[in-house]
């Protein structure tokens, strides 16, 4: 089975994915795919440069990942170019990784999986969900970023309440770190209960979700 594991920017998504390692399970980032394709020398980072002029890329040859967001936020033309370039891209690199897995189940974190066609990839979702407020204050406090910015990653990203009702488990990350392990642990025991064809979840019933929050 694929899992797709996702959230919006300071969920806690990838403390979660690190939980999933720590019991065995093996993961494919999405987020690690994007920065894959764009890696120096490779055919998306050119055609980024000439979109963009020579001042999106660093010194080094990278990508000046932080400058690209900061166009592609303000400017929905520009960010609809860059995903069709980089999606299908990315989407490739995941696949050959998620073929290569060996773990019972395999997870793909991605924070755009309803977003994209990645949710096609996958049998069941988890979503690492909790308030926007503590969201923007979790993501600001990672990153230095303004909250202002991070609302607009938000606002350009599925809305909440519609992410929360196309998931099949609902992991509230606002709960204390403390028990972040023993929920990810229940998540985990559904989840190996429905490789081994012993439980079943149904998206087109609303009241099989599953909520860890406990």
């Amino acid at each position: 089975m694929i899992i797709g594991l996702t959230g919006g920017i300071g969920s806690g998504k990838s403390t979660v994915a690190e939980a999933f390692r720590q019991l065995g399970i093996e993961t494919v980032d999405a987020d690690q795919a994007s920065r894959a394709v764009v890696e120096p020398g490779m055919p998306a980072l050119v055609a980024i440069g000439e979109r963009f002029g020579s001042q999106i890329i660093l010194g080094d040859g990278n990508l000046d990942r932080g400058a690209l967001r900061q166009i592609i936020f303000s400017d929905p033309d520009q960010k609809l170019w860059l995903e069709s370039l980089l999606h299908p891209l990315i989407r490739d690199w995941i696949v050959q990784r998620l073929e290569a897995a060996t773990s019972p189940y395999v997870i793909l974190e991605s924070p755009l999986l309803f977003e994209t066609d990645q949710h096609q990839l996958v049998n069941k979702t988890v979503l690492v969900d909790l308030p926007v407020a503590l969201q923007i204050d979790r993501a600001c406090a990672r990153d230095d970023n303004q909250a202002e910015q991070i609302q607009r990653i938000i606002d350009a990203q599925m809305p909440r309440e519609e992410k929360l009702s196309r998931a099949d488990i609902v992991l509230d990350n606002a709960q204390p770190l403390e028990s972040l392990a023993d929920r990810v642990t229940a998540v985990h025991q559904t989840l190996l209960q429905l490789c081994k064809g012993s439980a079943t979840l149904s998206k087109a019933n609303s009241a099989s979700q599953v909520k860890i929050n406990e």
